[in-house]
C-alpha cells in the first residue's frame, strides 16, 4: 500500500493525531513503528469500550508495526485519575495480578499475540528509588499537573486530591520513555497523560512520540462511556448469546455509532444507513439485528453469532421462554426473597442501584407481572419466568 493510503486508513475514525504533520513524516520513513497502548488492570474484564482502541492497533499491526501492549500492574496500585471525582480506592498486588491474567485472552480476540510486545510497568517503576522519583518530579511543574480537567474541578469543589494521584501522569508518561515509543494510543480522557509522554521524552532527549485519541464508546445506556462499574457494557467475557442481547437493547440511534466504531464503517455509510432508514427503505430492527450478528461475529464467532440470533428471535420475538436462560438458584436461597436479592442471584444486575432504576423504569417483570415496588418479596418457584429489562429473560431450574 502507498502511504498516503495507510495514512488514510490509520487515521480513520480518530479524534485527534497530534502533531499530525509528524505522524506523515514518521510514516514516510517507512520504517517499523514502536505503537505503544497501556491498560491498567483494575478489574479482571474487557468489554467492547476498550474494542475501539484495539482495533485501531490492529490496523497498526497489520501494517506491520510492532505493537507494544503494557499492563500497567504498577501504575494500577495508583489508579489513573483521569475523569474521576474523587481518589479510588487503592488495590492489593494480588487483585493487580489477577486481574492482569485475564488480559491476554481477551485482547487476544483482536490482537495477534504472537507479534504483540507485552510489557509491565513493573518492570521499571518497581525499580526507581526515591532520588529517581524526585529527579522525575523535577521535570515538571505543579502549574502544568493541576491543568488536567478532573485536577482542577476537584480543586475548585474543594475535594481532595491524593499526592500519589499526581505522579500518575508521570509514570504513564515515563513508560513511553523507557519504551522509545514512536506513537501512543488511548481514548480521549487520556490526552492529558499521552502529552505528557511527549513532554517527557524531550526531557529525555528522545523523539516525543505522536499521540493518538481515539472516541470514547458510549455504553448501552446510550449516556456514559461504557464501563462495568455503570453497567451499561458488554463484556469480551461474556457469552456471546448474553452479548447479543445486550447490543439489541440499545438505541437506534446508538446502533449507527456502534457501527462506526466497532463494525468500521464510514461515515458516508452511516449516513447512508440514517437516510434508509429515515425514508423507510430499511428498517431498524433488521439493521440493529445485522450490527449485532457483525460484532459477535467479529469479536466471537459465526458460530455463536448465529446462536445468539437464534436464541434472540425465540425469545424475543415468538415467546418461546424454553430458550431462556436457566439458574438454578443455592440452597440456602430465601423463599420468599427480596427482588433485588433475587436479580443479583440472577446475575441480571451488578448493584443495587441498577436494580432501583430497572424497577423504577418499569422493567422488571415476574411471570409477566410487573415488579414497581423496590422493596418487593417474590416468592419463587421452579419454573418462574423473570424479565430485566428489554432483552434478559430468565427461568428458574429449581
Amino acid at each position: 500500500m502507498s502511504i498516503e493510503k495507510d495514512s488514510e486508513i490509520l487515521k480513520a475514525g480518530t479524534i485527534q493525531v497530534l502533531p499530525e504533520e509528524n505522524f506523515e513524516k514518521i510514516l514516510q520513513k517507512g520504517k517499523k513503528l514502536k505503537i505503544k497502548f497501556g491498560a491498567d488492570p483494575t478489574a479482571p474484564d474487557l468489554h467492547l469500550g476498550h474494542v475501539v482502541v484495539l482495533n485501531k492497533l490492529k490496523q497498526f499491526q497489520d501494517l506491520g508495526h510492532e505493537v507494544i501492549f503494557l499492563i500497567g500492574d504498577f501504575t494500577a496500585l495508583i489508579g489513573d485519575p483521569s475523569g474521576k471525582s474523587k481518589t479510588r480506592p487503592p488495590l492489593t498486588p494480588q487483585e493487580v495480578e489477577r486481574n492482569a491474567k485475564t488480559y491476554l485472552d481477551q485482547v487476544g480476540k483482536i490482537l495477534d499475540i504472537k507479534r504483540t510486545k507485552i510489557v509491565f510497568n513493573s518492570e521499571w517503576l518497581s525499580k526507581f528509588k526515591f532520588e529517581d522519583v524526585l529527579r522525575l518530579a523535577g521535570k515538571v511543574t505543579l502549574a502544568r499537573i493541576i491543568e488536567r480537567d478532573d485536577f482542577a474541578k476537584r480543586i475548585k469543589e474543594k475535594a481532595p486530591i491524593g499526592m500519589h494521584e499526581l505522579f500518575y501522569p508521570l509514570m504513564q508518561g515515563y513508560d513511553s520513555v523507557e519504551l522509545r515509543a514512536d506513537l501512543e494510543l488511548g481514548g480521549t480522557d487520556q490526552t492529558f497523560n499521552l502529552l505528557m509522554g511527549r513532554f517527557l521524552q524531550e526531557q529525555f532527549d528522545q523523539k516525543p512520540q505522536v499521540i493518538m485519541t481515539m472516541p470514547l464508546l458510549e455504553g448501552l445506556d446510550g449516556v456514559n462511556k461504557m464501563s462495568k462499574s455503570l453497567g451499561n457494557y458488554v463484556g469480551l467475557w461474556e457469552s456471546a448469546d448474553k452479548a447479543y442481547g445486550k447490543l439489541m437493547s440499545i438505541s437506534d440511534k446508538l446502533m449507527l455509532r456502534y457501527y462506526l466504531l466497532l463494525l468500521d464503517k464510514t461515515e458516508k455509510d452511516i449516513e447512508d444507513m440514517h437516510n434508509k432508514i429515515k425514508d423507510g427503505s430499511l428498517h431498524p430492527m433488521k439493521l440493529k439485528k445485522d450490527m449485532a450478528y457483525n460484532i459477535v461475529k467479529k469479536y466471537w464467532s459465526e458460530k455463536e453469532a448465529r446462536e445468539g440470533q437464534s436464541k434472540f428471535e425465540a425469545l424475543f420475538q415468538k415467546k418461546d421462554y424454553s430458550k431462556a436462560t436457566e439458574i438454578e438458584l443455592p440452597n440456602d436461597t430465601k423463599n420468599p426473597i427480596w427482588i433485588v436479592d433475587l436479580l443479583k442471584i440472577l446475575k441480571a444486575v451488578d448493584s443495587s442501584s441498577q436494580a432501583k432504576r430497572l424497577i423504577q423504569s418499569g422493567a422488571i417483570y415476574v411471570d409477566d407481572i410487573q415488579i414497581k415496588d423496590f422493596k418487593a418479596e417474590v416468592k419463587w418457584k421452579t419454573g418462574m419466568v423473570i424479565k430485566a429489562g428489554k432483552y434478559k429473560i430468565y427461568k428458574i431450574k429449581k
